[in-house]
């Protein structure tokens, strides 16, 4: 098994796909909330628990601080289903000649994430591209803007430990202390974020306080051979952009478009092959940089309501209706879709794609679609320049 991904749409040859095992709950707290904030107060409003929480203060002498969430718990059943969509997605990938890997299930009842500033619930390795970034032939580990997924990527380690053995490289960006200062809130201020009922007010100090860090989900990221366009929506994000420029200085170019969506790029602008986008709007294609606002854009027909299940008042609703844009290309000629969504199956048919209709129905309950539950660590594709 070799390392080799630089772009997102080249054969497919090898892929790790993540794993919902034990998924028992959210755990509100303020990494959360500020990661999901468009989500929960655009797609919430039944809920009346809006806030922000803080962290504690730690008693004095102890190792750290307590987190004061609140775990909204996920019902078995949504789990179960999950499980269910992620082995079929796993069969239709190996039906397609691709090698599957898992990372390792979480335990049932895991330790919590303890650092010396805060502890956190752990949840399982489901969205793993968030977490990785493949460079080519390097793994790297990005830093975490969630709290309760500080360690997740210790449950890949397995297969990272045998594509290093065979060669990879493999680093890893440095970890933050994630004390509240250590976000930055601007972006929530500038879009009225924080719920009906409480603004974000200024972070509690912490011992461990050293200001902004750099976090940087690898989600933020499109690859595109020798370039990879980074969303910067923050200064913890322009951080994250920098180590990123500098750790990759000779072997790829960072290019980088600012505030395209809170976080994530990959329900915003994928590309599914050399001169072609699928994109939410074609307002998108003027955020980009100048050379990819000459590509053809693919632009959906807009979500409707009935492609997705009917939830409870007290269930957790944390990815937009756009979610279905989150898909996998298998090849140039070939991408994996959701089975609810026949509109977009035929835009893609209208432009020379199969598509490939796999089930997947609580992805809004779980942040993912197809290309945030995958992380492709072999394509056939190398270093080429599509931007020159």
């Amino acid at each position: 098994m070799r390392l080799n991904s630089f772009d997102e749409w080249s054969p497919l040859q090898e892929v790790i796909v993540g794993s919902a095992e034990n998924y028992v709950s959210h755990e509100r707290e303020l990494s959360f909330d500020l990661f999901f904030h468009e989500n929960i107060v655009g797609d919430n409003a039944q809920r009346t628990e809006w806030y922000y929480p803080r962290l504690g203060h730690a008693a004095e002498g102890s190792a750290g601080t307590s987190a004061n969430g609140d775990r909204t718990p996920i019902k078995r059943r949504y789990v179960d289903e999950l499980n269910e969509d992620l082995e079929g997605m796993a069969a239709v990938l190996r039906s397609l000649g691709v090698t599957v890997h898992r990372p390792m299930d979480l335990p049932a009842r895991p330790a919590e994430v303890r650092t010396p500033a805060w502890p956190a619930a752990v949840v399982p390795p489901l969205n793993i591209r968030d977490n990785t970034l493949i460079a080519g032939d390097e793994i790297i580990e990005t830093a975490p803007m969630i709290r309760s997924r500080y360690f997740e990527t210790q449950l890949l380690k397995p297969v990272f430990q045998r594509y290093f053995e065979s060669g990879a490289r493999w680093s890893v960006m440095p970890r933050p202390l994630m004390t509240d200062a250590s976000f930055d809130l601007s972006y929530v201020r500038a879009t009225n974020a924080g719920g009906p009922t409480e603004p974000i007010e200024d972070p509690r100090p912490s011992r461990y306080d050293v200001g902004v860090e750099m976090m940087l989900d690898a989600a933020q990221c499109l690859r595109l051979g020798r370039d990879i366009v980074v969303n910067v929506s923050t200064a913890h994000h322009a951080l994250g952009a920098d180590w990123l420029e500098r750790h990759l200085a000779g072997r790829f170019r960072v290019h980088r478009v600012h505030r395209l969506s809170d976080s994530h790029i990959d329900s915003m602008v994928l590309a599914l092959r050399p001169g072609t986008l699928l994109v939410r709007d074609a307002a998108v294609a003027d955020r980009l940089p100048a050379p990819l606002r000459t590509w053809d854009l693919i632009v959906p027909p807009p979500p409707t309501e009935n492609t997705f299940p009917s939830y409870d008042a007290d269930d957790l609703i944390l990815t937009s209706p756009y979610i279905d844009l989150n898909v996998l290309s298998v090849s140039p000629d070939t991408v994996l879709v959701n089975e609810a969504c026949p509109g977009l199956m035929r835009t893609l048919e209208r432009h020379g794609f199969t598509a490939v209709p796999v089930r997947h129905r609580h992805r809004r309950l779980f942040g993912g679609g197809f290309h945030c539950f995958t992380l492709d660590t072999a394509r056939a594709g190398g270093a080429e320049d599509y931007l020159s």
